[in-house]
């Protein structure tokens, strides 16, 4: 923050000048509530943490973790796509005598063996976003999931608004099988009927989430798809280098229902107005998935009040055609690999993914 400075100075500036006058109960007061009075020490463990939405994420994780007094000591590892580093991080950072262990588990249920023994052995382990499998209480303290069928229904609803007659959906999502996906379509079909029909293969186009798989898959299907009212897409930004084959085909980018990404934000403002047809609508893109599992784990290791929510729901972010809750966000003075729905600030963000 800017700022930083100032603030500290004018924090104890206006400490000493109430010294007097109950500062310990400002100080209580200024603790979040699932910080508890215990010491305790916490490690963020990512599956994979090479690229900016981890570093994101992985950031905005620290944030948390600082406001809580009680935690003192912090630790991170990155799996670094590895299962095998991954398992090991968990075992390893549980063996030095860390207190509470946030894990992404990439690997999925390939990581449950290890999250299991942490738990047996007393630790407070609590994975988040991705599936594991097992269950709370007994291979882990606490599992903080993600609502995609939420997005998908909150998708759902805005094509029905723009499109409230039907038309042609194409849905990209990651890995083939991959469950953020299935949630996503099982969100959409709860909203959309006969009328809206899926010009893509069943469940949805495989993209791996990778820009150079999605450009491709995005070329055949406009090569096969003379009509495409609105592209599904679970990550935004992915579809930057892609939606230009459109237009190098004579036609209008389609609306576009997804996650927010700078990137994606700054496309949009730059291509709209020779694109008639390019509505964008996004949802948050779920770093702040992060801080839900931090005050979790931190609750739990330090007595503090559990937190009311136990999944993370990403919010509806922008919307070109109401500007509600947002008009469509662009930062050009920062980099393309932000995320403008991000609780973290873009300033923030900016150094998290200049590392």
């Amino acid at each position: 923050m800017k700022n930083s400075k100032f603030a500290k100075v004018l924090a104890v500036s206006v400490g000493t000048a109430i010294a007097g006058l109950g500062s310990a109960s400002l100080a209580k007061a200024e603790t979040p509530s699932w910080c508890g009075p215990k010491k305790a020490s916490l490690a963020l463990l990512d599956g994979y943490g090479g690229n900016s939405w981890r570093q994101v994420t992985t950031a905005s994780g620290k944030q948390v973790v600082d406001l809580c007094p009680s935690i003192t000591k912090y630790e991170y590892a990155d799996g670094q796509g590895d299962t095998q580093k991954s398992i090991s991080d968990i075992k390893g950072m549980a063996a030095k005598g860390i207190d509470a262990l946030v894990v992404f588990g990439d690997a999925g249920p390939a990581v449950l063996p290890a999250i299991t023994s942490v738990h047996k052995a007393g630790k407070i382990i609590v994975p988040y976003r991705v599936a594991v499998g097992g269950k709370e209480g007994t291979n882990y303290a606490k599992f903080i999931g993600s609502s995609f069928e939420n997005d998908g229904v909150t998708w759902g609803n805005w094509i029905k608004s723009i499109l409230p007659k039907g038309g042609n959906l194409l849905f990209l999502s990651g890995p083939a099988g991959n469950s953020q996906g299935l949630d996503e379509l099982k969100g959409l079909k709860s909203v959309l009927g006969a009328e809206y029909v899926f010009v893509n293969p069943q469940p949805f186009d495989v993209t791996n989430w990778d820009p150079a798989l999605t450009q491709k898959v995005l070329t055949a299907e406009i090569a096969k798809n003379p009509k495409i009212d609105v592209i599904i897409s679970d990550f935004g930004p992915s579809l930057v280098g892609a939606l230009p084959a459109f237009t190098k085909q004579g036609k209008s980018i389609p609306a576009l229902a997804t996650s927010d990404g700078n990137s994606l934000g700054c496309f949009w403002q730059e291509n709209h107005a020779s694109n008639p047809d390019f509505k964008l609508f996004t949802v948050a893109t779920g770093n702040d998935n992060v801080r839900l599992a931090v005050q979790w784990a931190v609750a739990l290791a330090t007595g503090g009040e559990k937190p009311k929510d136990e999944i993370f729901k990403a919010s509806a972010f922008e919307d070109s055609v109401s500007g509600k809750p947002n008009a469509v966000q662009c930062r050009k003075d920062l980099p393309g690999a932000i995320y403008m729905s991000s609780a973290l600030s873009p300033e923030d963000q900016a150094k998290a993914v200049s590392h």
